[in-house]
């Protein structure tokens, strides 16, 4: 009855090395889903813009009038505080955008916070 009697260790053997290379591939070679790698892309994506727009809000603070009255008040505020006076200034808004992205606002709030 068994005509191929060598097929079923073969059949076995082709499953144990698929799921032998998907352990090893995804634990050891860096092997991400696509929805992984684009909750990475994703996180990176913010990160760089937080970058980038951080120092634009910190000089723009900078720049207006009576900046140093207006940093030294600053620096008395609470967090919270100061966080609601960037966010009412508009230097954490994006061109072109109607609210301010929170965590431009964090960190523009951390490094003016920060003394010089």
């Amino acid at each position: 009855m068994n005509k191929y009697p060598s097929v079923k260790p073969a059949v076995w053997g082709a499953v144990a090395g698929a799921v032998a290379i998907s352990v090893i591939g995804f634990s050891q070679f860096g092997w991400t889903l696509g929805s992984s790698a684009e909750r990475m892309a994703n996180e990176r994506a913010q990160t760089a813009v937080v970058t980038v727009l951080t120092p634009i809000c910190v000089e723009k603070f900078r720049q207006q009038s009576e900046a140093t009255a207006k940093l030294a008040e600053f620096s008395k505020a609470t967090s919270w505080d100061q966080r609601s006076i960037i966010e009412k200034g508009g230097w954490a808004t994006i061109s072109g955008g109607e609210t301010p992205n929170s965590a431009v606002v964090t960190a523009c709030a951390e490094k003016l916070a920060r003394p010089l």
